[in-house]
């Protein structure tokens, strides 16, 4: 990604078409429903072992956790919805192939029964 949220149209790796991805709102909402949860648990959990805290640590301590933990983790959501989408092919990621590997970088892989290798290349294209 480039700038805060902003994602590349292509990866500057191997190439592939990033810009038909459909990340709509649900990185925000993920976003908000991790960060309401571990803030609770750490609301009651802090009330609970300290209940005299004084009200204006209370009232700098929280919201600043939640904008620090919504600016972390909202680029991690987006990333990890977009790469949930391609795994399954899902929104413009249909016609996404996988590149094969180089067999020189990665050798052979050795066949589930224990057999003689077989090239990854011929291992993807069996497998899809």
């Amino acid at each position: 990604m480039h700038g805060y949220s902003k994602v590349h149209d292509h990866c500057p790796v191997c190439g592939e078409e990033l810009f038909h991805h459909r990340a709509d709102d649900f990185p925000q909402y993920l976003t908000i429903f991790a960060v309401g949860h571990v803030l609770v648990a750490a609301l009651l959990v802090v009330d609970d072992l300290w209940p005299d805290l004084p009200l204006g640590l209370h009232y700098a301590l929280w919201p600043s956790l939640v904008v620090v933990l919504s600016l972390w983790l909202l680029p991690i959501c987006k990333g990890g919805l977009i790469a949930y989408q391609w795994a399954l092919r899902m929104h413009g990621f249909e016609t996404a192939h996988v590149a094969p590997l180089p067999e020189a970088a990665h050798g052979p892989v050795p066949s589930p029964s224990g057999g003689a290798g077989v090239a990854v290349s011929e291992a993807r294209r069996s497998a899809a």
